[in-house]
């Protein structure tokens, strides 16, 4: 079993931690926090964990693997300083805020012979397999894709706060935070575009509360919204000349259903997993146990979304408080 060190204390840590288990392929071993106290909350439910407040001392103890689920702008010097250590990096979505950075992670992951990988989870269900070979011998005309889920930390902001999911310094934002689920979306069926547009409600530090854009391909686009302070509740729909396929969602898909231009419908046989994050978890285990070849795929595809993060971002006039750093780091 891979022994899992943590680095971020949120939900979503222990999210992972869970599909992990489920797995059968990690053990949590360490726990990083700045605060002891943090640390020590975190793994109440958990046994025999080493806790952390220094990175360094974190990053010399005996791990294999660490997921970084820290603030958004924290990802690439975390991921860096692991990789350096010899360590496999799973980085939280967004893994970097440049594409330079992506490309310098992998470069730096080759060379100390371990493995870097985002952990966007839609990109590695099976329902997209399914859907992918479905899709195979159709001619695509268009698809309209939604992630936008009202944002717990909204009342914070609406009493004058600053979130981190709402910072320009910790680059926040729907876009980065969950426009990229339809984005990984579209270049797993789809391939990169050719480029995107995005047009967006912003606060006064340029980060979008909500947006729609599109992603324009040689002969079809698609529509990509995505927002923090409203929900959508809308299937995503992907046409073709024959017809439509509808699913309930981008991410954690459940159903799949084709209806042609006579309203003859094919239902995809899917069988979602027990836990939205276990087929990423069991997907970065496969390939850092050399049983799987996808991994010079999964760097370009991930390179093709935050090219394209990128471009929407400078579509839209979204700026981070460290942007002209993050491209020379």
């Amino acid at each position: 079993m891979f022994k899992l060190g943590i680095i971020g204390t949120g939900a979503i840590s222990h999210d992972f931690i869970h599909a992990a288990s489920l797995s059968q392929e990690y053990q949590l071993a360490a726990v990083y926090s700045r605060r002891l106290e943090t640390a020590e909350q975190f793994v109440k439910n958990y046994e025999n964990i080493a806790l952390f407040d220094d990175l360094t001392s974190f990053l010399q103890s005996d791990l294999d693997v660490v997921y970084i689920a820290s603030p958004n702008s924290l990802h690439y010097l975390q991921a860096k300083l692991v990789l350096e250590a010899g360590k496999n990096a799973i980085i939280e979505k967004p893994a970097v805020i440049h594409p330079a950075q992506w490309q310098k992670l992998g470069e730096l992951a080759q060379k100390q012979q371990v493995y870097v990988f985002e952990a966007a989870r839609n990109y590695h269900e099976y329902s997209f397999e399914k859907i992918a070979t479905f899709l195979k011998d159709k001619t695509i005309l268009g698809a309209q894709f939604t992630f936008a889920k009202y944002s717990s930390k909204m009342p914070d902001l609406l009493a004058g706060k600053i979130p981190n999911v709402f910072s320009h310094h910790f680059a926040g934002g729907a876009l980065m935070d969950l426009g990229i689920y339809p984005i990984y979306a579209a270049v797993r069926l789809f391939g990169k575009p050719n480029t995107a547009f995005y047009k967006s409600q912003q606060l006064d530090n340029t980060i979008d509360l909500n947006g729609t854009g599109q992603l324009i391909y040689p002969s079809f686009q698609v529509t990509i919204s995505t927002g923090k302070n409203l929900t959508s509740n809308l299937v995503a729909e992907i046409y073709t000349e024959d017809g439509t396929l509808t699913l309930n969602g981008i991410e954690f898909i459940k159903s799949a259903v084709f209806q042609n231009h006579k309203g003859e419908t094919v239902k995809l046989p899917l069988k979602r997993a027990p836990h939205q994050m276990l087929e990423e978890a069991v997907a970065f285990a496969t390939i850092m146990k050399g049983e799987n070849d996808h991994y010079p795929t999964l760097l370009t595809d991930t390179l093709s979304v935050h090219e394209t993060i990128f471009t929407m971002r400078l579509d839209a006039g979204i700026h981070f408080e460290e942007e002209y750093h993050a491209s020379l780091t």
